[in-house]
């Protein structure tokens, strides 16, 4: 044999569950490791120059739109080769991958990633417990501790998740009214919407679980999304009387005050400038062209407006969609270790040239 007596070992030794994820699928709960771990196990196992991974075929499989966004399908074949001793261990794999964005180039780059991620997966488990083999038997018998893998409710813990961070709860009632806290002190409909999409799956997976218990408070999940719609009311009607306060301003009428808790802040519209902020290289990586950014915090959020223009920087389209995707977008600047906002306003200042004598637009 190859390998050595080190490699063999670890090849045959088994899972540890700690590095198991679960997911749900509709009605099913999916048991899988993650990419850079896989990954991390070869290096470690194989060593970082004994092995290879080559992408030997890639096919979008479909294309198309869905809720105003770019949906793109992959399928890949990707070969491993790994060098044990005077040999070379051929394996390959074949996976998929979905993603939906704003542009076709970042969904289709999305997709391909994923597909290709799936590929080296598959490929690598066939080596051996530590890439995932061992998630292929029913009874995960090649897993150490495989009785703490499985949904919420074995866990026995609930996380809710918001921009502000994670929290964790033991009893599901205590999650939901949590969740319901969430929503009540949603600003407007796109946070409160965001809020809803970061914990639908888990209120899913809350749904199956009672149901499957035969719990009596099955219908949690029906409760939690009829507070959800009624929160959106809420929020409607509030809108359209700061609308209607602000039309009886301009036509003279004496209004209630009190509806307006703030002063409307000033929003430049100008698409000389996000043409000028695209051209730039992006801030994490240096890649061009970028997108316009908006830097969500820089103002108070607007219903289904967006901050001024004058407060944009250049991302590429995979930091862009991972800086959107983040829960706290201050937090996700101060990981980069980058202030955006003395960014902005000097290429704001910088592009006045770009103007040419007109003044922007104010929404």
């Amino acid at each position: 044999m190859a390998f050595t007596e080190a490699q063999v070992k670890n090849l045959e030794a088994k899972l540890d569950s700690k590095h198991v994820k679960t997911r749900q699928v509709q009605d099913t709960i999916l048991t899988y490791v993650e990419g850079w771990h896989v990954i991390a196990e070869a290096n470690r196992i194989f060593g970082y120059d004994a092995w290879d991974r080559q992408t030997i075929t890639t096919h979008c499989v479909w294309s198309g739109m869905a809720n105003r966004n770019h949906a793109v399908a992959y399928a890949a074949k990707i070969r491993i080769c790994v060098r044990a001793g005077p040999i070379t261990i051929v394996r390959e794999g074949c996976g998929s991958g979905e993603a939906k964005a704003l542009t076709p180039g970042e969904a289709h780059e999305l997709a391909l990633k994923a597909a290709e991620t799936d590929a080296t997966k598959r490929a690598l488990a066939t080596f051996g417990n530590p890439f995932g083999l061992a998630l292929y038997d029913r009874e995960l018998a090649g897993v150490r501790n495989r009785k703490a893998i499985g949904s919420p409710s074995d866990r026995n813990r609930w996380v809710l998740r918001t921009a502000q961070g994670d929290s964790s709860f033991d009893k599901p009632e205590e999650f939901a009214e949590a969740l319901k806290t969430a929503m009540n002190e949603a600003a407007d409909i796109e946070l409160l919407f965001a809020i809803w999409e970061q914990n639908v799956d888990t209120v899913r997976i809350l749904n199956k679980c009672l149901k499957q218990n035969g719990n009596a408070k099955a219908s949690m999940a029906k409760n939690l999304v009829s507070h959800l719609k009624n929160c959106a009311i809420t929020l409607v009607k509030t809108s359209n009387e700061m609308e209607k306060a602000k039309t009886d301003t301009r036509d003279g009428l004496k209004i209630d005050k009190s509806v307006l808790t703030l002063n409307e802040p000033r929003r430049v519209r100008s698409k000389e400038h996000l043409r000028f902020v695209a051209q730039q290289p992006c801030l994490i990586c240096g890649r061009v062209p970028s997108q316009a950014h908006h830097i969500r915090y820089a103002q108070p959020r607007g219903l289904a407006l967006k901050v001024s223009d004058e407060f944009t920087v250049p991302l590429c389209a995979i930091h862009h969609t991972e800086n959107h995707a983040t829960g706290n977008e201050r937090n996700w600047w101060l990981e980069h270790k980058i202030d955006p906002l003395p960014i902005a306003e000097e290429l704001w200042q910088n592009n006045r040239f770009a103007f040419r004598g007109k003044s922007p637009s104010l929404s």
